[in-house]
């Protein structure tokens, strides 16, 4: 029973016996495999950008940080970028009758969909370099998100 908790604890960084700080070292019966926390094996692959361990090196996140709580001017236009896990703009202003297309300019796919249950956007899932489009007819603000990436959120307000 105490071997299986000292696994534990080492798993979880918090062995009582001293390792190099923030380290994680594999429990009885464990072992660190290459892509892991404290792992430096051959094949351990490196961001270039950072230069940080990849945990997941088959995995793409974002380089930064989503914006939260932003408040970006309004841009009038008919086109909006999806890039670094954002919508650009993410207040599109423009005039009833106008089409407004969407590009997908990361490589992981994304959705343009309705905040609010029975809103008009609803596109697939598109993949790098997919577009999406729709005709805003009726003047109204339409708030709408990435639904496999919730935290992603833009709105196109449709005056007359």
């Amino acid at each position: 029973m105490a071997a299986a908790a000292l696994g534990l604890l080492s798993a979880c960084g918090q062995s009582p016996h001293s390792t190099a700080a923030g380290a994680i070292t594999a429990g009885p019966g464990q072992r660190q495999v290459a892509g892991m926390p404290g792992a430096s094996a051959p094949g351990h692959t490196a961001s270039a950008a950072s230069g940080v361990a990849s945990p997941m090196p088959s995995m793409s996140m974002p380089m930064s940080s989503p914006k939260t709580g932003a408040v970006d001017a309004p841009v009038t236009g008919d086109a909006v970028a999806i890039k670094n896990f954002a919508f650009s703009p993410t207040t599109l202003k423009v005039r009833a009758g106008t089409t407004v297309t969407w590009t997908n300019q990361d490589a992981d796919a994304h959705t343009v969909s309705s905040a609010a249950s029975g809103g008009p956007l609803h596109s697939p899932a598109l993949a790098t370099h997919a577009t999406y489009s729709h005709r805003f007819t009726e003047p109204g603000t339409y708030v709408y998100l990435c639904t496999i990436h919730p935290f992603m959120t833009a709105k196109v307000e449709v005056t007359r």
